[in-house]
């Protein structure tokens, strides 16, 4: 099947096996031979979440192949060996509201007054599908706050974009999975920062925050949406992850995505509390020890993904967000703004995004774990200092 089709290279996807399986041809051929042979070992390594003869989906953070979503994909990926930049993942905070008080969220020194209405979402999320995002992902606060949500996914143009939505499982019933359902849900992440109820309740800071993910998971997946267990990894959890993959098991989940805890928003001067490059390894080995299982949910560990022995960061190269506010961060942990979507155009802000120093190069992993970013990015923040900081205004 033909996913690619340029007079300089051309793609194509197959089978075998039960696997995917891609391979270039055109005078661009050898220049990409490298990327599809890793991504190649990737679908031969790891188990996909679902696959028959009709179609086969490999994880909840990719579009179903075949599909013209899927086709979008592959063209991202070539448009990457060919230096262009395409924000792969688009994340947008629809609300700062939670019922949670999260001991390390990220978002919680963010300003985003006043909140993006309805049209503004829409418009901004048409505007990152034009320059090339496939995978449309619904951020918070708690999502299921927005009572518009549904509107929200239905508004995304499903021949172009998978729309997800990250949530904690609050206010998440039956009849609203139903209607996410309905309106096009691809997969929703349920949050989950431990496998026991009483340390998940704590690290929330709210009694019930467990039961909450728990009923979330029932209704999501009993609606016929993919349910993903998401893992903020931290030194304080990563020795349960085999009691979280049992979870997700025992709760019928397709997938375990496993991301790290970053020293930011409440968790802001704790960066000896983060993950380590051991850590990362362990993650990996983690990973591939799951995936070769035949049954059981699939685990995408992204430290292991963003590290220097995969693909490497992916904020402000492949990744991009908006904050409830407008303001265009290069990932929903870095707070640097690079411009506000009520001010200019989404690709002139991804342009200006590419264009600073710290982002035009490639980098090996998470840059806010980086000693040396956090220096002169992070740590230099005045206090007091409104967050996001506006780089779009003293560029670098």
């Amino acid at each position: 099947m033909r996913v690619y089709d340029k007079s300089v290279i051309k793609v194509n996807a197959g089978t075998e096996n039960g696997k995917v399986v891609l391979d270039a041809e055109g005078p661009l051929s050898p220049v990409a031979k490298p990327i599809i042979k890793r991504i190649n070992k990737i679908f031969q390594e790891e188990k996909p979440i679902h696959a028959d003869e009709d179609n086969i989906i490999f994880s909840t953070w990719t579009p179903p192949m075949p599909g013209d979503v899927f086709n979008r994909m592959i063209s991202a990926q070539v448009s990457a060996i060919l230096k262009k930049r395409i924000p792969d993942q688009f994340s947008i905070g629809i609300t700062t509201r939670c019922p949670n008080n999260c001991i390390h969220c990220g978002a919680a020194d963010i300003v985003a007054e006043p909140i993006l209405g309805f049209d503004e979402i829409n418009c901004t999320i048409q505007q990152a599908i034009d320059i090339g995002s496939y995978h449309i992902s619904f951020d918070g606060g708690e999502t299921m706050l927005r009572k518009d949500l549904e509107e929200m996914v239905a508004k995304v143009d499903k021949s172009r974009a998978i729309a997800t939505c990250f949530t904690s499982g609050f206010g998440l019933n039956e009849k609203r999975a139903t209607d996410l359902k309905a309106a096009g849900l691809f997969a929703a992440h349920m949050s989950l920062d431990s496998p026991y109820e009483r340390e998940h309740d704590r690290v929330r800071g709210r009694d019930g925050a467990f039961k909450d993910t728990v009923n979330g998971i029932k209704s999501i997946s009993n609606a016929g949406i993919l349910a993903d267990l998401f893992v903020v990894v931290s030194p304080d959890n990563i020795d349960d992850l085999d009691e979280f993959y049992n979870f997700a098991t025992d709760m019928g989940m397709q997938e375990m995505s496993i991301y790290e805890i970053i020293a930011v928003g409440r968790w802001m001067g704790h960066e000896d509390e983060v993950i380590t490059a051991k850590d990362v390894e362990y993650l990996g080995k983690f990973q591939k020890s799951m995936n070769k299982k035949e049954d059981g949910p699939r685990v995408t560990a992204f430290p292991h993904f963003m590290g220097p022995d995969q693909f490497g960061c992916f904020a402000g190269r492949r990744w991009m967000h908006a904050t409830a506010g407008g303001d265009i961060l290069p990932c929903a942990y870095t707070p640097l703004s690079f411009g506000n979507i009520r001010e200019e155009k989404l690709a002139a802000i991804w342009e200006r995004l590419g264009r600073h120093e710290a982002y035009k190069c490639s980098a090996e992993y998470c840059m806010m774990r980086n000693p040396e970013f956090r220096s002169k990015y992070i740590r230099s923040i005045p206090e007091g200092t409104q967050l996001p900081i506006r780089l779009d205004k003293h560029m670098h």
